[in-house]
Formats: structure tokens, sequence, C-alpha cells
């Protein structure tokens, strides 16, 4: 079987890397190979910010959500997930206006503000693009292990080396020629698997029930997640790319609708499928993975099926992740005269921390959490740049006021400063509301207050 899987699998990576290098354009400068400028259309993008925003995650935490906390927190992640799509094609035609020639958050952040900002932004987003990485190729490893024979290591080195060979030579085209592909593929597979995962379920006990949980906690954590995913998002260079990738404003904001409406359909889907899977009285496993414990209902064959989901949810995330940070690495050199060569040369050199890190196995859910604590930080801040009212000091105070407010709440509730800092570093690696609407709630309040009281003395035309 062990043969079989990794033929199955192996065929599959083979295919994305085709797709890939098909698209390449092999003399393009090396603004089309990290932009692909005003080349795509709103459907193109649409399933981009789809499969680019999809991961094996959604096999994990959506399903998790919905078994143990219920729908309003399973609503809050889906709109969570969806709501920076919605962000940037609301926002972006703004921002393509105020920088046409722009590449990256931090080109933006620069524009607004100055180099000093532009390098504290981009490290931010790098810092959350590997720790996304990272848990991807972890993800995919317990995964396969879980389902298969095959070594974790062979498919956690498969999928890295696949998805840099078609990105480090076909740049953000390649990603995109993916993307479609896998799109569908995922959305294909999730019903099968999901399909037939249900159609095997246990007959539904006469005493089943939604989670027993408070509606005010679980307005809590939906609220928590919506910060949380939202603001951490909004610093993924993959996503920023598709706004000066889109083919004009009108292809942006359609198609980041339709991805947002998409994602919300997935991550509602496989969530629910873990919610069913509770009321059934299926086993959850130790620790719970409710939508691999509805496998265990389910005909052999179907391992197959959802370890090639799980391989282009991984590999769908990953290719956009590695092209994201290199082209936010290259934007960041300040030399547009970098060559496509060097470019390449980062994409692979930034993968190798990322791949050690994955093939230790260990879990990233709390760096995850301080990052997204980070970007939660700072993000209000980095968006309000196109007011003509913002300066440099109003968005760095902001993002400092960012940072107290995330440990306020824990400083006041526990008596000490260490404590606060200690809390919002989430010991427990469970997402709690106070750090995250602190951080908010404080970046905002002291950004606009700044730039109220010292506007900026240089207009900006949007």
């Amino acid at each position: 079987m062990s043969y079989l899987t990794s033929a199955v699998l192996g065929t599959a990576l083979l295919c994305f890397a085709l797709l890939g290098l098909r698209a390449r354009r092999a003399d393009g400068p090396l603004d089309d190979y990290v932009t692909a400028r005003n080349s795509q259309s709103a459907s193109t993008l649409g399933l981009s910010f789809l499969a680019s925003g999809m991961g094996a995650w959604i096999l994990f935490a959506p399903p998790e959500i919905g078994a143990f906390v219920g729908p309003v927190a399973l609503a809050g992640y889906a709109i969570g997930s969806a709501l920076p799509f919605i962000v940037l094609g609301l926002y972006g035609p703004a921002i393509r206006r105020y920088l046409p020639e722009g590449r990256s958050i931090g080109e933006f952040a620069e524009a607004c503000y100055g180099a000093g900002v532009r390098r504290w932004v981009s490290l931010i987003s790098i810092l959350y693009m590997a720790c996304f990485l990272a848990a991807e190729l972890t993800a995919i490893g317990a995964i396969t292990a879980l389902l298969s024979d095959v070594p974790p290591g062979l498919v956690v080195i498969g999928v890295a080396v696949t998805t840099l060979l078609y990105t480090a030579i076909g740049g953000l085209r390649a990603s995109l020629a993916t993307d479609r592909w896998q799109a569908w593929l995922l959305i294909a597979l999730l019903l099968v698997v999901g399909g037939v995962a249900l159609v095997r379920l246990p007959e539904m006990p006469v005493q089943a029930a939604l989670p027993a949980i408070p509606v005010g906690s679980a307005l809590g954590v939906a609220l928590t997640l919506i910060i949380a995913v939202t603001a951490a998002n909004l610093f993924h260079q993959g996503y920023w790319q598709r706004v000066w990738a889109a083919r004009d404003e009108r292809a942006l904001n359609r198609g980041a609708w339709l991805g947002g409406a998409a994602t919300v359909a997935v991550v509602a889907l496989v969530g629910g499928l873990g919610m069913l899977a509770a009321m059934s009285d299926v086993s959850l496993g130790e620790p719970p993975i409710p939508f691999f414990a509805l496998l265990v209902e389910a005909p052999g064959w179907l391992a197959l099926p959802a370890l090639v989901l799980a391989v282009t949810l991984v590999a769908s995330s990953v290719d956009t992740l590695q092209n994201g940070i290199a082209s936010l690495a290259v934007a960041g050199s300040g030399r547009r005269g970098l060559s496509i060569g060097a470019a390449r040369l980062v994409t692979v050199v930034l993968m190798v921390p990322v791949v050690i890190v994955a093939l230790q196995g260990l879990s990233v859910l709390r760096l995850f959490l301080i990052a997204d604590l980070l970007c939660a930080a700072i993000v209000v801040p980095v968006l309000l740049g196109l007011w003509q009212r913002m300066t440099p000091l109003a968005a760095v105070a902001g993002g400092v006021g960012g940072m107290l407010g995330a440990i306020l709440p824990g400083w006041v509730m526990y008596g000490s400063a260490t404590a606060g800092v200690l809390a919002a570093s989430f010991p427990d690696s469970i997402p709690t509301l106070p750090p995250f609407l602190g951080a908010l709630v404080a970046s905002t309040l002291v950004s606009l207050m700044i730039a109220w009281l010292k506007p900026s003395a240089m207009p900006r035309t949007v």
C-alpha cells in the first residue's frame, strides 16, 4: 500500500510542478517574477485566494472549533479566514492608485512612513509567513504518519522541494497557475472525502446536541478568531502580491469577494463535519482530531484521497508562502535592479531553516499565536497609511501602544507587568480575547490621537 500511496502522491506533486513550470515567463523581468502585474482575471484571483489561503490547518482547527465550541465560534473562524481577502478587495484599489508600481506590504509601508517602518513591517510579515510554512509542512508530516506507512519526512521534503522548484523558476505566475487547479481539486476531494465519511457516520443519538458552551463564551472565541486570523493574514505577502497582479481594480474586487465566499463555504463545511462527528458520539481521539476521527468509520480506501487532499492543501499554501517571502525580501532590499537569480536564491535559502523545523515535528501553535498578536498590534497603523493626517510617529506610536495594550489585560488581572507579558505569550497555546482586543484597541486609539494632534504636513494623492 505504501508503494501505491507514494506513487499517487508523487504523481500529484509532479503534475503541480509541470503546471507551474509551464506558466513561467522565461524572459520576464524581476517585476513580473514577483507581481505578474496587471495580468490576472477575477476568476483566477478568486481561485488563487481560496487555494493559497487553505492549508492543512483546515483539517484540524475548524473541525475542532465546531466540535467543542459550536456554530457561533465556527462562523467567527470562517469570517476571519475570508475577511483579509475582502479588506484587500475593498482597500486594494486605493493602494494600487497610491503605489502603482508597488510590489509588497513593505513597500507600501515605506511609501507611507519611510524605510524604518518598512523594515519593521517586513520583519513581522516574514516571521508570520515562516511560522505558517513550518506549520503546514509539520502538519503534512503528521497527516502522512496518521493515514499511511509512507515515511513522513519523505513527504515533507517532497512537498517542499517540488513547490520550491516551480516557484523559484516561475515566480508568482507559477503559483497562480497551480492555484487554479489546486482549488478545484481540493473542492472535489473535500466533497468526496467528506461525503463518504458522512454516509458512514453512526446514527445520530436521540439526545444529540450542539456543544454546551455559553453563548457569551462562544462569541468571545469567535471575536478572538476574527481579530487574530484577519490581522495576521493582512501581513501575508502572498495576498498583497495579488493586489498588483489583478488585471484591474474591478478584477481585484470581484476576485476577493469570490475567494472570500468560497473560503467561508469551505471552512464552514469542514467545521460542520467536526460538529457532526461530536454529535454522533464518534471517538474524537486524543488529542482530539474530529475530521480524521470520521475516517475511522469510513472505508479503508478513503485514506488515499484524504492524503492527496492534505498534500494539495499544503502545496497550495506553501508555494504562495515561498513566493511571498522571497518577493518581500527582494522588495525589502530597496534595489529594483536585483536579479531574478538573486530572487531565486533567496527563495531556496529561506526554505532551509523552515524545512529543518518542520522535520522536528514540533508544535508551532504558540509561535503562531504570538505572531498573530504582533500583527494585531500594528495592522491598523499600517492600513491607516493612506489617511492624510497619518505620520511615521503616529504609526510607530500606534504599534508600540498596541503591544502595550496586548499585555495590559494580563497586567491588570494578575498585578504585574511580567504576568501580563506571560499571558500575552499564550503559555497554554490557547487563543484568548483580551490580548488581541487590547492590542487592536490601543493601537487604533494611539494612532488616531497622535495623527489628530500632530498631522502630516505633506498632502497625499490617492
